[in-house]
């Protein structure tokens, strides 16, 4: 009987008429990148919390902590692959997959938030390689000079927050309109889903203004559980079918 009932709602006036997309593999790997983005993130605190922990630092110079970092550059390379390259990887299957899934719903909007989505995913992956080639060549000027890998050091880690750990806002950008648009999306996207990242997305704005950039950790740390929740909805949906009115499309 349900069954019917669509055949007679598709067969309705054009004026009307709803439009559905089915995206079923589409949104099963959305889903699955969006749950390793939160394992990433999990991952990264984690190696942060003990085999990167150098306890306490005060009155440690400049050389010090140079000299901590390529104690440990086996690790901290491992770490920027985990954060920013497998992490960036995954955010461009995320930002296609929910593009596709959502461009029906709301072109305007979609098109706009998947460009900050992958010009986000590019600046991730760029920021982790840079790191990571960056702390070769710190480690050989550190064999012939100490104070001119100091300053190297210092930047190369200024062009790495540039790109990607400094300012988030790019990254807030594309979570907010994308939340935008999913809280349209009620019947397939939970309130609290398109809440939680209308408030990531507003935090990693924030970090625009040099005086809040603590709200870069709230950025980092709550988009653990927007992607976790995000991965689990992509994922136990076997089929999403999105529906519009050609009167409200943005």
């Amino acid at each position: 009987m349900l069954h019917c009932a669509q055949a007679r709602l598709s067969l309705g006036a054009p004026r009307h008429r709803r439009r559905g997309i089915s995206l079923g593999s589409e949104t099963q790997a959305g889903g699955v990148a969006a749950l390793i983005q939160a394992l990433c993130y999990v991952c990264g605190f984690v190696m942060m919390a003990t085999f990167l922990n150098p306890g306490n630092t005060d009155g440690w110079n400049q050389l010090q902590k140079l000299e901590f970092v390529l104690a440990h550059k086996g690790i901290i390379q491992l770490w920027n692959v985990v954060i920013y390259v497998v992490f960036g990887v995954a955010l461009v299957v995320l930002a296609v997959s929910l593009h596709h899934l959502l461009k029906a719903a709301s072109p305007l909007l979609m098109a706009t938030a998947t460009s900050f989505g992958l010009i986000w995913a590019g600046l991730v992956l760029a920021s982790g390689m840079i790191a990571n080639v960056g702390l070769e060549s710190i480690g050989e000027a550190y064999a012939r000079n100490a104070t001119e890998a100091v300053e190297a050091w210092a930047v190369i880690a200024a062009v790495q927050d540039g790109l990607g750990g400094g300012v988030e806002i790019v990254g807030g950008l594309w979570m907010l309109l994308l939340s935008i648009v999913t809280l349209r999306q009620r019947h397939v996207f939970p309130t609290h889903l398109s809440l939680i990242g209308m408030f990531v997305g507003a935090a990693g704005i924030g970090t625009l203004v040099p005086a809040l950039g603590v709200l870069g950790a709230v950025f980092g740390i709550s988009q653990i559980l927007w992607f976790l929740i995000m991965g689990i909805v992509l994922v136990r949906s076997d089929e999403v079918r999105l529906e519009r009115s050609k009167a409200t499309t943005i």
